[in-house]
């Protein structure tokens, strides 16, 4: 082998490495990231209502989701998020997503 060989295998090895190295995001990870980010973007505005913020940014997408891989069975999305059946509809309503 060439110099050149040796340089584009231990190149090709170290990119393999790295490949089962790369770490998946976890959901925990990309809300403290997101977090950070709308910290960072505030530019010294005093934030307000985060809680809130943060959990109608997540629900609606999450109640949306399910309700798609459960082709809009409401008691198979109740029964795969934990909840009661009334409380998905009330939440469902809420978010404009009850088809009604």
């Amino acid at each position: 082998m060439n110099l050149q060989t040796i340089e584009m295998t231990q190149t090709n090895t170290r990119m393999s490495e790295n490949l089962h190295e790369t770490k998946v995001a976890t959901l925990t990870d990309t809300v403290k990231d997101t977090l950070i980010t709308y910290f960072n973007q505030l530019e010294g505005a005093e934030p307000s209502e985060i809680y809130n913020m943060v959990l109608k940014q997540v629900e609606a997408p999450l109640l949306e989701v399910v309700m798609q891989q459960v082709g809009g069975n409401q008691t198979k999305a109740a029964a795969c998020l934990g909840l009661n059946r009334g409380t998905l509809r009330k939440k469902l309503r809420l978010y404009g997503l009850d088809n009604s």
